[in-house]
């Protein structure tokens, strides 16, 4: 287990510094595919999937969501997104990390830097995955919202996780 956690916190932390193609640009806004439910405010995406339940003492707590469907194109680029909102990331830098699962086979699609100023923004992580491909179908979503801290080597601190099953179109 702590293999893998030192492996995702690197795969995450290569993600951070090569561009960030798809992450809408370096901001981390995002603006197109929004989620079913969400709207604009005073500039900002809002989505009614944030309910009461990440809130304490009236205040936002870091949240992450993932959406319904994800893609896989005829390159075998498999596409997963959805959304989140985190607070602080003065301890160190924050990543929306997915890893799809299908049938028996497990792999971690890319990874994103995450915006935490308390507003909610959308993530979408890719990756070519051959040999063998996904296909469509139902599959499984393991995102994680997940800082780096600490000194030397960088420790995951887990913000939040979702697992949910999706549709693979």
């Amino acid at each position: 287990m702590r293999v893998r956690l030192v492996l995702a916190a690197a795969a995450l932390l290569t993600a951070a510094v090569a561009p960030l193609a798809h992450a809408g640009g370096a901001d981390g806004h995002h603006t197109i595919d929004r989620p079913a439910g969400s709207h604009l405010r005073n500039g900002h995406l809002h989505d009614g999937r944030f309910t009461d339940g990440h809130l304490r003492d009236g205040h936002f707590t870091n949240g992450l969501f993932v959406d319904a469907y994800g893609t896989v194109a005829d390159d075998s680029t498999v596409t997963l997104s959805g959304s989140y909102r985190c607070l602080d990331d003065s301890a160190g830098p924050v990543f929306v990390g997915s890893t799809l699962v299908q049938g028996d086979r497990s792999t971690g699609i890319g990874g994103t830097r995450a915006v935490c100023d308390g507003h909610l923004h959308t993530w979408t992580n890719s990756s070519v995955v051959k040999d063998p491909a996904y296909v469509p179908g139902t599959a499984r979503v393991e995102a994680t919202l997940m800082q780096l801290s600490g000194t030397g080597l960088p420790l995951p601190r887990f913000l939040a996780t979702e697992k949910t099953d999706v549709e693979l179109r």
